[in-house]
């Protein structure tokens, strides 16, 4: 049978804890609760729940929040292709010129990045088999 009296004492104690739990309403309480992820991700298995719990909170946040709004419109006006080709130079300290294999020389990698030209199916391809990634994330 459910301890509804003992549910709700522990609803009230969590709400003081973490007020932030039924919504940031300041950048202070979004700083407060970004802090205790990046601790609690330290130990995921052992965290795993109160990382689910709070997650949400944080994203409900970053995609209402004035202080991310102009970031959101960025990000939802970028090719998806485009995006992950960045991404992937960024992360691995590539240049346009270490795609010779996947899409070409230096020239046609500098026309995608700027949108004048896109990744193929074959350039999909290629970069997928390269960095491990599935190939829907170009698309």
């Amino acid at each position: 049978m459910l301890d509804v009296q003992a549910m709700k004492s522990l609803s009230q104690q969590i709400t003081q804890v973490m007020p932030w739990v039924q919504g940031i309403r300041s950048d202070q309480q979004y700083d407060e609760l970004l802090a205790l992820m990046d601790e609690l991700v330290e130990d995921y298995d052992a965290n795993q729940v109160l990382i689910e719990l709070l997650f949400p909170v944080l994203q409900e946040y970053e995609e209402t929040a004035e202080r991310f709004k102009t970031f959101n419109q960025r990000i939802e006006e970028l090719d998806p292709g485009i995006a992950m080709l960045r991404l992937l130079i960024d992360q691995h300290s590539l240049t346009q010129s270490d795609f010779q294999q996947e899409i070409g020389g230096k020239s046609l990698v500098s026309q995608i990045l700027s949108g004048k030209r896109s990744l193929t199916l074959g350039h999909i391809r290629a970069l997928s088999k390269r960095f491990g990634v599935p190939a829907a994330m170009f698309v």
